[in-house]
């Protein structure tokens, strides 16, 4: 069996290195994680660029091929382990689920601004512009939705890519505070039940308590 690694940013930090390592964590294939430090004063890209041509993490290396960008690294995941059942069965539910996985990709930019992932802290909520009330709103919407639709424990029944999209947005809200309705608040708990999601937290408490988170 293909053993990988993926090379991960500060993981108290890097959202997008946490959604592939969820998405590798559901494909129970061997996998490695190593960590390159953020925020070293020019150092982190070019340790980065030792392992990625577009100079930024996460990146997965397995036979000889190297992936780079979150999702073109989920999307390789569940074409190489269609048994893990990374996107739904039904064609049209897969599209809404990209769909929702490509916005979170691609959008919330005062969200990301505002409220960066500090994966094991709780901080005080900033002063919010109304844009980033927006992206809020709008993610609790989506979930809202979702949730009410598929009737599973995850945002399309069982566990997908779209799911691995917003688990660091779970991240930021429990770092935040951020109030949610009864079935995002339920969601919520179940992603950070993760084991996944507590292997993070444990090894971004660790970078934290060396000082390097």
């Amino acid at each position: 069996m293909t053993s990988y690694t993926l090379i991960v940013g500060t993981q108290n930090w890097s959202s997008w290195s946490l959604r592939p390592a969820l998405a590798l964590a559901a494909c129970g294939a061997p996998y490695q994680i190593k960590v390159i430090r953020l925020r070293q004063q020019g150092l982190s890209t070019e340790a980065i660029l030792k392992h990625s041509p577009a100079g930024r993490v996460p990146v997965l290396q397995f036979d000889g091929v190297t992936v780079w960008d979150s999702l073109a690294i989920c999307e390789t995941l569940a074409e190489r382990h269609p048994d893990a059942g990374l996107w739904p069965d039904d064609a049209g539910t897969r599209a809404i689920a990209r769909a929702y996985a490509a916005e979170m990709h691609s959008g919330f930019p005062d969200l990301r601004d505002q409220m960066p992932m500090d994966f094991v802290r709780r901080l005080p909520m900033p002063e919010l512009r109304d844009n980033t009330k927006r992206n809020i709103a709008r993610v609790i919407e989506t979930w809202e939705s979702a949730l009410a639709k598929h009737g599973g424990e995850f945002l399309f029944g069982r566990f997908s890519i779209a799911d691995c999209m917003y688990a660091p947005v779970v991240s930021r809200f429990t770092t935040y505070g951020v109030t949610l309705p009864s079935a995002s608040q339920k969601y919520a708990e179940r992603i950070w039940a993760l084991p996944a999601m507590q292997t993070w937290k444990k090894a971004s408490q660790k970078e934290v308590d060396r000082g390097e988170g």
